[in-house]
């Protein structure tokens, strides 16, 4: 509930141009999925989606199955004012990833700057088990979270930084690395923000590698 309120006082107290994570255009994000999944009736999922304007890429790149899911739902709000009529081509899910009822199928798994929040090592592995119930053999993985050298905090909580390499220790064998993208982040404020994307094609979700839970 803490984290909720969290969320919802921040999209009530300021624009969502505003804040430090805006994009006019999520251009990395729209890049990967048209990459991962080119057929138009992929379902595909913005985990943390909230106020951001991926959903906007998506249906005027003519994808027909979205849905965005957050914690907040502040921001699920501003996106749905946003999109004014095209909201209720939208499915919007209200609720914390690692317990909200989520369904299956997805060809798609998109998150930017939701993982990165999740400093206990339990709430992470909850996350990458969630992920591979709900996305089809074969699908995608696209999780994005500060580099190496980006922010130690957002928001004024604590994040846990990744390398490519360190995040795909995390999701494990199952989820096999097919690339990794470095983003520059410019926040509204003129801030630089380091952000590593990492793309991963589910192979075998119950496969964790090894390494898994390595240095990030």
């Amino acid at each position: 509930m803490a984290q909720r309120e969290h969320w919802d006082r921040i999209y009530r107290s300021r624009a969502a141009s505003d804040v430090s994570w805006y994009q006019p255009e999520a251009t990395v994000s729209l890049e990967l999925i048209r990459r991962a999944a080119p057929d138009l009736d992929s379902a595909i999922v913005d985990v943390g989606g909230g106020a951001s304007t991926l959903v906007d890429g998506l249906l005027d790149a003519g994808y027909r199955d979205v849905t965005v899911l957050d914690l907040s739902a502040a921001a699920l709000e501003v996106a749905r004012n946003r999109l004014g009529p095209r909201a209720s081509g939208v499915t919007w899910v209200e609720g914390d990833i690692l317990t909200v009822p989520l369904a299956s199928g997805f060809a798609v798994w998109h998150d930017r700057a939701v993982f990165h929040f999740l400093t206990d090592p339990r709430d992470r592995d909850r996350y990458i088990a969630r992920a591979g119930e709900a996305v089809m053999a074969g699908g995608h993985v696209i999780v994005a979270s500060f580099a190496p050298d980006g922010p130690t905090r957002c928001s004024g909580l604590e994040v846990v930084r990744y390398s490519p390499e360190g995040m795909h220790a995390e999701w494990g064998a199952g989820f096999r690395l097919v690339d990794s993208v470095r983003e520059e982040h410019h926040t509204p404020s003129g801030a630089i923000q380091a952000f590593t994307y990492c793309l991963c094609r589910v192979d075998d979700p119950n496969a964790r590698s090894t390494d898994s839970g390595g240095t990030p």
